[in-house]
């Protein structure tokens, strides 16, 4: 996978995500279909909080911080959806900046024996940031009709 590719699926994934859940509003930072879900905010926060986790682990030594709970502890405390955009846009800014501060046979470079994409090239995690946003753009698209709203496309249009 090329660099242009790489930087190509991060604006992507951002595009898709920031069409999918515009409706949302601050307003509904707080709303959760039910008790111990994600709120609006929280799951903005945790596609944040994901591609941070993706791009340390691709290029750390130690491999991937498997340590769920302290993720999960993090996320639980924003409240703001403006916070969580806020760092969304931090998040997708920093990967840009690793697909740049890395050379292409570094990408391609195995990633770390675990669990987690062990010993596959670097480059591979940009499938699972693909998924990973789908999913909770797709989580926030019913949390908006949940609430009476009317999500746009995310593939085109305006």
């Amino acid at each position: 996978m090329t660099k242009q590719q790489m930087k190509g699926e991060v604006r992507a994934m951002k595009e898709f995500f920031d069409r999918s859940t515009r409706v949302l509003e601050e307003a509904d930072s707080t709303f959760a279909p039910a008790e111990g879900m994600f709120t609006v905010a929280q799951q903005v926060a945790h596609a944040a909080q994901t591609i941070e986790w993706f791009f340390a682990g691709v290029f750390s030594s130690g491999g991937f911080d498997l340590d769920f709970a302290t993720l999960d502890k993090q996320v639980r405390t924003v409240t703001s959806l403006a916070a969580a955009r806020q760092w969304l846009e931090r998040a997708f800014a920093a990967a840009q900046s690793a697909i740049e501060a890395h050379s292409e046979p570094e990408w391609a470079s195995p990633l770390p024996a675990g669990p987690i994409l062990g010993g596959l090239p670097g480059y591979t995690v940009f499938n699972g940031l693909t998924d990973h946003t789908a999913h909770h753009r797709g989580a926030l698209t019913v949390y908006s009709r949940l609430l009476g709203k009317v999500p746009p496309m995310p593939y085109g249009g305006s």
